[in-house]
């Protein structure tokens, strides 16, 4: 038996139990979170078979204004030679799951039409559940998806390797490349084939972008001369800045969407911006610097990898950088760096640590958003984990499970940190409980797990109802791991 045959053979019994009726296991977790956001959406494990969205006459067409319609050459040089003798399928989806190119092994390809992997059918997981493709778009990253690890039975004589293609401009996924076949021609590098086939199309469609920056230069260069040595920048339509005149200060990046036409930069001068051709030409209005507030943006409930947005522009976190701008958040007046090192490390925490913490993150964010003595945001939040304190006080439970996507940062150990997640998961689940409302319960069971809501719902929610056999395969799971 080889590696991935042996492999396949687990995961049959984690699926269906050992000959006693015990449960041999647990899948990957990559696995089980998509199992669990498939049987969310409703897909049938018996019997699913994916969207078919786009009739085969649309498809010409809409290959050709995909953005990866250039590097397809390339692609297929690199995949499908060795797809067609190995006896696999080259796939590339759109950024919405829907399959726009399928090319290969002919015989693989007629087993494929049997079961609608083909042209023009839609395979996020919301339409057939686990498989390569969808799960890779689910978690913007390279997908294995073995036999029986797809959702849908059909599927299970398949194995599948996927990786996301992103915009080199924007950081928007363009797309995912796929290479699809039996399970007994599939080998473990087939997952480091398609995640360099990526990075290959991103690096030519890097490539492209560089060309057309520089011709976009050349073509322009006399609008930012014109301003005669007054500050302004060219700017591409998708807002990145590619030249500059006596100013220094701008991002790399602007917001083109700003009404009007005018926007704030980060040292408080304000900006228009004047259409071109192909992009725009910045000028930096004359006068004073006028500071405003920026709006900090929190989306911690619920959330493995915290994210920020400082005035609409992402920022990525440590996990220590998003406790500190939580505890920030929850002390306005602001805190000591003896207060922010208890709150953080608890009574081991050391000042200079927290001292050298924020420090870092005073860098990230500009030194602006954090004051010091005491230590402060100096921006406009907004945080769900504080939003949803008002309804609960208020007792409004559909208002305050609609805020709700699981508890505050749930990596964290923090103890000022584990203090709020507790109180707000208390306060939240006797409302829900108490008030026995199935939508607020089914709300507050999609973010966290709790045997008692999930038995309320299961003896509430009619048998037809779509939500019962979530419900039913949550609890299930919560009675196993007991």
């Amino acid at each position: 038996m080889n590696d991935a045959s042996a492999y396949a053979f687990l995961v049959s019994q984690l699926r269906h139990g050992l000959p006693d009726g015990r449960p041999a296991g647990e899948p990957r977790a990559l696995v089980s979170a998509s199992w669990q956001r498939s049987l969310a959406a409703c897909i049938d494990p018996e019997h699913g078979l994916p969207d078919v969205v786009y009739p085969e006459n649309d498809i010409p067409d809409l290959r050709a204004d995909h953005p990866l319609a250039p590097v397809m050459p390339s692609l297929r040089a690199m995949l499908v030679s060795i797809a067609d003798e190995a006896k696999h399928i080259m796939l590339i989806t759109d950024a919405a799951g829907h399959v726009l190119w399928r090319e290969g092994n002919a015989s693989v390809r007629r087993l494929a039409d049997k079961v609608l992997l083909t042209e023009g059918t839609r395979w996020t997981e919301d339409s057939i559940g686990t498989n390569a493709m969808g799960t890779a778009l689910a978690v913007d990253g390279p997908v294995m998806i073995h036999a029986e690890e797809h959702l849908v039975r059909r599927y299970h004589p398949w194995t599948c390797a996927a990786a996301p293609v992103h915009d080199p401009d924007t950081g928007v996924v363009l797309g995912v490349i796929d290479v699809t076949g039996p399970l007994s021609t599939m080998h473990p590098s087939t997952l480091a084939l398609v995640s360099a086939a990526a990075q290959l199309a991103e690096g030519q469609l890097r490539t492209r972008m560089n060309l057309h920056d520089e011709r976009f230069r050349q073509r322009y260069m006399r609008h930012l001369a014109g301003l005669r040595g007054e500050p302004g920048a060219l700017v591409t339509a998708t807002g990145r800045v590619v030249a500059t005149e006596s100013c220094d200060c701008l991002p790399s990046r602007v917001d083109v969407t700003a009404e009007q036409g005018r926007l704030w930069l980060p040292d408080g001068r304000e900006a228009c911006i004047e259409p071109l051709a192909e992009g725009y030409l910045l000028r930096v209005a004359p006068g004073r610097i006028h500071r405003r507030r920026q709006l900090l943006t929190m989306p911690f409930l619920g959330v493995e990898d915290p994210r920020a947005l400082l005035d609409g522009q992402e920022i990525a976190l440590t996990l220590r950088h998003a406790e500190i701008l939580t505890l920030l958040a929850l002390h306005p007046r602001g805190m000591t760096a003896e207060q922010l090192a208890l709150e953080l490390y608890g009574e081991s925490g050391n000042p200079v640590t927290a001292r050298a913490e924020i420090h870092r993150l005073r860098t990230q964010l500009g030194a602006s958003a954090i004051s010091t003595k005491p230590y402060r945001l100096e921006t406009d939040v907004d945080a769900d984990f504080i939003s949803i304190r008002e309804p609960l006080r208020g007792r409004r439970v559909r208002e305050a499970v609609a805020w709700w996507r699981g508890p505050l940062l749930p990596r964290s150990n923090a103890p000022g940190v584990q203090v709020e997640r507790e109180q707000t998961l208390n306060q939240l689940r006797r409302l829900v409980l108490e008030r026995r409302d199935l939508d607020a319960l089914y709300s507050f069971v999609r973010g966290t797990t709790d045997q008692e809501a999930l038995e309320v719902l299961v003896r509430g929610l009619p048998p037809d109802d779509s939500r019962q056999t979530w419900v039913q395969s949550q609890l299930r799971l919560c009675i196993t791991d007991e």
